[in-house]
């Protein structure tokens, strides 16, 4: 996103970014048996999953009743309605795969995984949450939530205690946390007393993901020290240094309203800019980002620029203005630069209130080549601290690409998880990570960000005074000489 502290209620511009769940993409192969067809006259069996079913991490319950799914938000002193609405879109597929659609979002799956699970899935994220049968929703579920400061408070510390994997990485103990500011929470707190202790809690774990939401003028995100989020008075000047090193003559085709842009260089070079992975129309919905994006690449990765004669000596994609978005759309792209499958990273979640060291079972995700022209060669990555969340994702999804690509400029921003949106019993909102983004190797690289090859300044007061953009001159150097 443009801005990626703004209050909002997902890391990921669903509902659209994440809702309060960040869930996964589409299902397929699923091996669960077929649900039978019942004969004419018979009455309508109930669909086989209907109930109450608890993910694996997370703090989720899910209802599926009838036509309708909803999520709870859960910790160990509450539950609260989810952000999450669903009501199913036709017939149960014939593995008994149900579909929902969930307003100002993409479309959910759930699908059967055997006796007493199943997997649930958004079409505009990567990976699933496991769902396990939970008996009846408790009782607390369908109560109204104390407004009482110290039960928001009780909440908020609750839902970071069990769901946030990062504490021992960032040097935070999380109890003394509690102990320090409880004790400043009564009745009588005020709104404005409350807020603050929130904010003074999480802001030194300095992570973009994490957030609490008061109000459209009363919010707190967390960054990076050093982080100076882009005006659009430094936005405009990024884009006049960089096309002043690109070139007075060079032509820059732009699609999703900007988000996307290329360029054609001498020397057979592309230059491929990404903004944000997400909101590529005004409607800004998943299927329409899907259509625009697709319509980018295809006039892109042509033919003419990927085989022959003609084809590119070597690509930029320059990342160092990303604000994230849908980490579905990064591997789309990704799927344009390979014509073999590999592994993209392996994707697990926080799964034990009590123990911040117990994960799920990683899920491997694939990049898979698309089915038309697709780049092979050279390629430089531009990178920096403004490179966030599925900007991050999408570099570390391109390493391992053969040939792998060469990242040039500074360290990512370094938050990966899909952002955890949770609900406050008074009706404020906060958010979390509770993810992890693996190598092969099983190493993440949430708080550093992902250290680049060749270290250059990025967007610097003298850089861009002088309009000079050292990262770009180094890639076409190197791409100039037939490699990266």
């Amino acid at each position: 996103m443009s801005d990626p502290a703004a209050p909002r209620p997902s890391r990921r511009p669903r509902p659209a970014a994440l809702a309060a769940l960040a869930l996964v993409t589409a299902l397929t192969g699923c091996t669960a048996p077929a649900v039978p067809a019942r004969a004419a006259g018979a009455p309508a069996a109930a669909p086989a999953l209907d109930g109450v079913w608890r993910t694996d991490g997370y703090g989720t319950l899910v209802t599926i009743k009838g036509r309708t799914l909803k999520t709870y938000e859960t910790t160990a002193v509450s539950c609260l309605p989810g952000a999450v609405t669903g009501t199913r879109a036709g017939a149960p597929g014939p593995d008994g795969t149900l579909r929902f659609t969930v307003p100002d979002s993409a479309p959910l799956t759930v699908a059967p995984a055997g006796a007493g699970r199943a997997r649930m899935a958004f079409a505009d994220n990567v990976g699933h949450h496991a769902l396990r049968r939970a008996g009846a929703l408790p009782a607390n579920c369908g109560a109204r939530p104390a407004r009482d400061p110290r039960t928001v408070f009780d909440v908020f510390w609750l839902t970071f205690a069990e769901n946030y994997p990062f504490f021992r990485a960032k040097g935070i103990d999380w109890n003394a946390m509690r102990d320090r500011y409880r004790p400043r929470i009564t009745a009588r707190t005020t709104d404005a007393e409350l807020f603050a202790v929130l904010r003074a809690m999480i802001e030194p774990l300095h992570d973009a993901h994490t957030r609490v939401v008061a109000g459209p003028d009363r919010w707190f995100a967390g960054a990076r020290p050093g982080t100076v989020l882009p005006t659009p008075a430094f936005t405009t000047r990024v884009d006049a240094a960089i096309a002043a090193n690109l070139g007075p003559h060079t032509v820059q085709r732009h699609w999703a309203g900007g988000r996307l842009s290329y360029a054609d260089l001498p020397g057979r070079i592309g230059y491929f800019r990404i903004t944000q992975f997400a909101r590529y129309t005004e409607e800004g919905d998943y299927a329409g980002d899907v259509a625009e994006l697709d319509r980018a690449l295809d006039a892109i990765f042509t033919r003419a620029r990927t085989q022959g004669p003609t084809a590119l000596r070597g690509l930029v994609l320059d990342l160092r203005l990303n604000g994230g978005g849908s980490d579905a759309l990064g591997l789309r792209i990704a799927s344009r630069l390979t014509d073999r499958p590999y592994l993209a990273y392996r994707k697990r979640a926080r799964n034990d209130p009590r123990r911040p060291d117990r994960f799920t079972a990683p899920e491997p995700l694939t990049v898979r080549p698309h089915r038309g022209p697709v780049y092979t060669g050279p390629l430089a990555v531009l990178t920096g601290r403004l490179t966030i969340s599925a900007g991050e994702t999408f570099t570390q999804s391109l390493m391992g690409r053969s040939p792998a690509p060469t990242r040039i400029g500074e360290n990512t921003q370094g938050v990966f998880s899909d952002v955890l949106a949770r609900a406050l019993p008074n009706g404020w909102s906060l958010g979390l990570p509770n993810e992890e983004f693996l190598t092969a190797g099983g190493r993440t690289f949430d708080g550093p960000g992902i250290p680049p090859a060749v270290r250059t300044p990025v967007f610097t007061e003298a850089e861009l005074s002088a309009r000079r953009d050292p990262a770009l001159a180094r890639a076409r150097q190197l791409l100039a000489g037939g490699g990266a």
